[in-house]
């Protein structure tokens, strides 16, 4: 899997129904109308987010 910048995962949230539910500096948690749990995803949009984050947050959103 190529690596994603945060942007681009925060979009492929919020078009997967996820919205942003809290955020305490740049840690933004998500929540989804029929989908259990929380997704949160932390850096600036413009930094490249880790081959273990992706897994990580992939999995929170039920993606894997």
């Amino acid at each position: 899997m190529k690596k994603l910048k945060v942007a681009e995962v925060l979009k492929m949230l919020i078009d997967d129904g996820w919205h942003l539910s809290d955020q305490k500096g740049s840690h933004r948690q998500f929540k989804h109308a029929t989908k259990k749990g929380k997704v949160t995803v932390n850096g600036k949009p413009s930094e490249t987010l880790e081959q273990f984050l992706l897994n990580i947050i992939f999995k929170q959103a039920g993606w894997r």
